[in-house]
């Protein structure tokens, strides 16, 4: 079990790295999330639970802070409402919080990539689980912009998710 999770920790560093970043294309989260955007994703844990979903996105910018509202639909008919609130603190970096955030999460724009760890209070189980999002987000010379994240629990990994944005 140990080889197996130090295995998916490994790779997991390894693929949060910017391979590219340097000689990409400019990206920042306002220009990006401002206005309307789609999204289709999956949340995959370690034991085996995996929920797609989509998400419609809306993002306003007032020249400090993104306000990005996202409204999440899952396969088995759940819904859910999120909020993030980037403001912009220097460029290429800001600083970030959502409800459901534990303190707040920095930002972090290289070229084509944004890079940003965060812990989490997910339900499971009549529970509160505590848990670490290590999110990489690469935009794609089509527009895309696609972002894997490692969760973690005491540094080990626990599950991961991959989103697919699109600008409508």
């Amino acid at each position: 079990m140990f080889r197996l999770a130090a295995s998916f920790l490994t790779a997991a560093i390894i693929g949060l790295v910017p391979a590219r970043a340097a000689d990409a294309a400019p990206f920042s989260l306002e220009s990006y999330f401002k206005g309307s955007t789609i999204a289709t994703g999956s949340f995959t844990a370690i034991n085996g639970v995996k929920r797609d979903f989509t998400v419609d996105l809306n993002g306003k910018w007032d020249g400090r802070t993104l306000v990005l509202v996202e409204n999440f639909r899952y396969a088995d008919g759940e819904r859910d409402r999120k909020t993030w609130r980037f403001r912009k603190i220097a460029e290429n970096r800001y600083r970030g919080t959502r409800e459901d955030v534990v303190g707040e999460t920095t930002v972090t724009v290289r070229g084509d990539t944004a890079t940003f760890t965060y812990l989490v209070d997910i339900p499971a189980s009549g529970k509160v689980m505590r848990v670490r999002f290590h999110d990489r987000m690469v935009l794609k010379p089509d527009g895309t912009l696609v972002n894997n994240a490692l969760v973690t629990k005491w540094a080990l990994p626990v599950a991961w998710t991959k989103v697919v944005f699109r600008r409508k």
